[in-house]
Order: C-alpha cells, then structure tokens, then sequence
C-alpha cells in the first residue's frame, strides 16, 4: 500500500491546520487521487493491523441497505455506536441510500424510491459499456440536515477491457472527507470487497480501485498541546517507520453468487460469516490505536 504512505507523508509534511465541526484541528489537504490494481493483491493496510471481520461486516451490512445497528453489534462491529439514537437507529444514507434512495414525486421507481445497488447489477448485465453505473448517498435533502451527511458520497463501476480485451470491472470512490489515520484504510479495503463482490456477480475479473480525497486530513492536537489524545501524528509517524510487506489475497465462497444471498449470510454468525471470506497470507505490523473525533 505504497498508496497510502504516500498520502500519509503529503498531509504530514504538505497539510495546513483546519479547524471543523469536531473542535479537533486537522492537517489538511485539497484533491488526492491514487489507484489500486487488484490483480497485485487485496488493498488491506500492513503497515498496522486492520480489522477484517469488522470490514466485512460494516460492508455486507450497507449492502443490506439497514439503518439499525443490531446486525453489526450481533458481530461485535461497533463503528456505529457514537451515532446510533437511543433505539439503534443511525442517520446513515451509505447503505440505506444505496439500496432506498428517495426519489420524489412520480418517476420509475414504485414507492417514491430506487434501490440504486439493484438497478446497477441489472444494467450492468444489459449494457456492460454504460457509462451510467453510479451509485450515490448524497441526497440534498437528507444531507443538507444530518448529524452525520456521508464522507465517502458517490461510487461508480465502469467496465473497461484489458490488453488481452477481456472486462474487468473497475469501481472510483469520491470521498468529500477522508480520516487518513481511522477512516481509509477501512473506506480503501471496504470498497475494494465491494468491487470484488460486484465482479463476481456479473462474471467479470476485477481490476482498478481508484479513489479521490476532496479532503484528506489527519486529526491533530491544538498548536498549546490541548487535545492530545485525538492525536494521530505520532501514530502515523510510527507507520512510515515500518516497512510494507506482502499484500493479503481475498478468496470468496463460491457459495456467494448474487445480492440475495448477502442479507442471509449476515443473519449467520459471525464464524459463518468470515468462512466467506477468507483473506490468505495477511501478516501485518502490531495494531496502533487512534481517538475518533465525533
């Protein structure tokens, strides 16, 4: 994940001090971009060790298209909980939206909705050339108001076909606000199973993971010193100490062919779950711990 480091040392050593929303100041900087091919293995983080139950489980969950947490706690993943109200329930559209995108008025899609997941799988099956394979949680609306309006707001598959003129499915991520210490490396190997998931169910071997960073920034304590505990300088530092080392590979059950079979799999428990998903020859660094800012 040469990537990644890299984007650790441009905030580190380019970023400038924001203030924001959590009180917490960041380093900060505008429009990084950088690319994964997953043909050189599964983009998990190695420089600190990431984990992978709760990736697996935070994205089968959003692909469920839920807004309670009870199948993340039933799986021990409690990336939610600051959020959750007092009956489970988050102001989460990744998800929810993906799958229950509000369309107002009369349109296509019964309900006043659009399960977006849905129609992308279907019309990547009719037109694996479209252009049009979006897939979006930012709806004015909800996000003009929310307590917490989605980081990581539009994702689209696009088939492109390799010098051998095979497909491969390709999947970009515009991320408007990226936590370089917690958030990307969960956001890079998250969306990297849902491109190899989505490449699965049409039949197509998966290619690039590409990714934009609108802001990318690292929390960090006041110019005084206040607020050490949130931060992440000196736990990042620590990484760009530590040589990468090999990348992990991803082996899918056969048994998971389609979107249906998702929501099952998370009812399961968590041993069943993970059996799905196997990651081989993953061997990082010791884990290093950073504060959230909420």
């Amino acid at each position: 994940m040469d990537a990644y480091l890299s984007l650790v040392r441009e905030v580190l050593e380019q970023g400038t001090r924001k203030e924001n929303r959590t009180g917490v100041d960041t380093l900060s900087t505008f429009n990084w971009n950088y690319e994964v091919d997953l043909a050189r293995g599964f983009p998990l983080l190695t420089t600190k060790s990431v984990s992978w139950k709760n990736i697996v489980v935070e994205n089968l969950w959003f692909l469920s298209g839920e807004r309670h947490i009870g199948l993340l706690r039933k799986h021990g993943c409690k990336f939610w909980d600051p959020w959750a109200d007092a009956d489970g329930f988050v102001p989460s559209a990744y998800g929810n939206f993906w799958r229950h995108f509000p369309v107002p008025g009369k349109g296509p899609a019964p309900g006043g909705e659009s399960d977006q997941v849905a129609w992308v799988l279907e019309e990547a099956q009719r037109n694996p050339m479209s252009r049009r394979l979006v897939i979006s949680a930012w709806a004015p609306g909800n996000a003009q108001t929310s307590k917490l309006p989605p980081c990581h707001a539009l994702w689209i598959l696009n088939v492109q076909n390799d010098r051998q003129g095979r497909p491969t499915l390709n999947l970009h991520l515009t991320q408007r606000s990226a936590d370089v210490a917690l958030g990307v490396p969960y956001n890079v190997a998250g969306y990297a199973l849902l491109l190899e998931l989505f490449a699965r169910f049409l039949g197509l071997q998966p290619g690039i993971f590409a990714h934009t960073l609108v802001d990318a920034h690292v929390y960090t304590c006041k110019p005084d010193g206040q607020m050490a505990e949130y931060d992440h300088v000196p736990g990042l530092r620590s990484q760009l100490e530590r040589a990468p080392r090999p990348l992990p590979r991803l082996r899918i059950d056969p048994a998971v062919r389609s979107l249906v079979d998702i929501r099952p799999l998370l009812e399961a428990d968590t041993a069943t779950v993970m059996r799905h998903f196997v990651l081989e020859g993953y061997d990082p660094h010791p884990e290093i711990r950073f504060k959230v800012a909420v």
